[in-house]
């Protein structure tokens, strides 16, 4: 059978022997359309004509369905196997019904921000998660954006006024790139786009999306983004402790751990940069322990249990038969949950456990299906981790004199309360601090919002978005974020110096994260300039 471009010759060869043999044939083509319409009726060709338009009308519908779907609203789209709106809206659109209340006050804020100079800001996560969980933490998250944008706006009369849209890559972020791609063009027109904030999972997808935004030049500020490797990207502004760092804290804070008595659980599942470089972690802090980490490997589909029960079951009956107190789990929540009942339901009933890990735990203190009777008093099992802030961190007694503030959290929390405001701050729906979900967004907004208005001068009440990202080698000293979660200062690679790790229980009382105390990356506050010291 010939290749395509035999075919086309030898196509293109018969039409070129008819042409010859009927010349008068070849005279009515070369007059084109309008020779082509000539010689019908005036009803014929009316209906050609007609037709056409119709055929053009229906082209250019179907490519402003492409940019727009009238199911879900302007500049969304339904994409993905979830057929799930996606893009960017201010508010007119709902993601999911848990965000009716705070995405209407989102636009009403939005539609009194363009009547003065403005620029926008936008909160890229997934925002209608198939998990239950993960829609009760998507929302807190949304309302720290908000708080964080009615504070600027409402608390200030600081330039620019500050819009916020919600950025939906889908679930799992699978349809990051046409929104990343969307944030990018908003950065020209009456948008004004000058930061993308709130990211909030290390995996592959995440990453990409940072750097595809970040190549484009767009700032981006992280929300609770923890991998090792998510940190010296060039324009990102990393605002919480790393896996590393957390670890170092938690080493700090537990200095009598044995590490002969210790054990790594760790996850090999590909494309999770949280979980390699939890685990990586993990095997430095207790390299000189006696046996090799226990591995697992989880389902693609985070929300799939696969058989990990049956893997934690036989775990733990090897741990049992092992020196180990204390066990760090490189995994995500659900696994972790998994591995927290396995060890509940333990043979070794007399033996005392302690799993320590870090921040991607906080999802635990919602999850109805973990077994809290085995975290009961006298039944041998603390859950120990991490974490990026807590409510309790700098208002109970003996917090340190710097590297945060009692002043700085109540601003959030009287803010979150509606205390003290003229204008209704809500309804936004229950605002909970306690898994430090909403804190943690509220400072990733706070700190985009403070880049942003460092740059604006008499004559730019607008500023560059260049002259924003380059804020980011001013923040630390007097420079410094004060956030709610505790100081925010920056390093020359946009990292977050020392910042304050709150190190947290899990306890079967509501609401289930009971406060230890705080840990340091460096094991000590930060001095009061903030400023990291010189790289070796």
């Amino acid at each position: 059978m010939p290749d395509r471009e035999d075919r086309d010759h030898d196509h293109g060869r018969d039409r070129g022997g008819d042409r010859r043999a009927n010349g008068r044939g070849r005279s009515r083509r070369r007059g084109g359309a309008r020779g082509w319409l000539t010689g019908r009726g005036p009803l014929t060709r009316t209906l050609i004509l007609a037709t056409a338009v119709i055929v053009v009308a229906a082209g250019g519908f179907a490519g402003y369905r492409r940019l727009s779907d009238p199911s879900c609203g302007e500049g969304l789209v339904k994409r993905g196997r979830h057929q799930e709106c996606t893009g960017v809206t201010d508010g007119s659109h709902v993601f999911d019904p848990n965000l009716r209340d705070v995405s209407a006050r989102i636009k009403a804020e939005n539609d009194r921000a363009v009547r003065r100079p403005h620029v926008t800001i936008a909160m890229m996560v997934p925002m209608a998660p198939e998990d239950q969980v993960e829609r009760q933490q998507t929302l807190r998250e949304v309302q720290g954006a908000y708080l964080a944008q009615y504070r600027a706006n409402e608390q200030s009369e600081e330039l620019p006024a500050i819009r916020l849209v919600l950025a939906n890559p889908g679930r799992e972020s699978a349809e990051w790139r046409p929104v990343a791609d969307r944030l990018v063009g908003m950065v020209g027109g009456g948008d004004h786009l000058r930061a993308v904030f709130g990211i909030n999972l290390s995996t592959a997808a995440t990453k990409a999306t940072i750097l595809r935004l970040t190549g484009k030049g767009v700032p981006v500020v992280g929300g609770p983004v923890t991998a090792n490797d998510f940190r010296d990207i060039p324009g990102l502004f990393a605002i919480v402790p790393s896996n590393g760092e957390q670890a170092a804290a938690l080493t700090s804070f537990n200095k009598n751990i044995d590490v002969r008595k210790t054990l790594v659980v760790e996850d090999t599942r590909p494309n999770d940069n949280y979980v390699a470089t939890l685990a990586r972690t993990f095997e430095k802090t207790t390299e000189g322990a006696p046996r090799a980490a226990e591995q697992f490997r989880s389902p693609d589909d985070p929300l799939d249990p696969g058989t990990n029960a049956n893997d934690f079951a036989q775990m733990v009956n090897s741990m049992c038969n092992s020196a180990a107190e204390t066990v760090y789990f490189a995994g995500r929540p659900l696994q972790l949950r998994l591995f927290v009942n396995a060890l509940g339901g333990r043979w070794c009933k007399q033996k005392q456990y302690t799993v320590v890990t870090v921040s991607g735990a906080s999802t635990l203190a919602l999850d109805a299906k973990l077994d809290w009777s085995a975290l009961d008093p006298g039944k041998g099992l603390t859950v120990e981790y991490a974490t990026i802030t807590h409510p309790d961190a700098w208002t109970t007694a003996g917090a340190p004199p710097t590297g945060g503030s009692k002043d700085d959290f109540e601003a959030l929390r009287r803010l979150a309360a509606g205390e003290g405001s003229a204008t209704p701050v809500g309804p936004i729906g229950p605002v909970d601090l306690n898994d430090g979900r909403t804190i943690t967004t509220h400072d990733s907004a706070w700190t985009a919002i403070t880049a942003i208005r460092s740059r604006v001068t008499p004559r730019a009440p607008v500023p560059a978005i260049a002259d924003v990202l380059n804020a980011r080698a001013r923040m630390h000293g007097d420079g410094r974020v004060r956030g709610a979660s505790g100081w925010i200062c920056l390093d020359n690679n946009g990292d977050a110096y020392d910042k304050a790790v709150a190190i947290v229980r899990l306890v079967p009382q509501e609401p289930h994260i009971r406060f230890a105390g705080l840990a340091w990356p460096t094991g000590h506050p930060p001095a009061q300039d903030c400023t990291a010291p010189p790289a070796h």
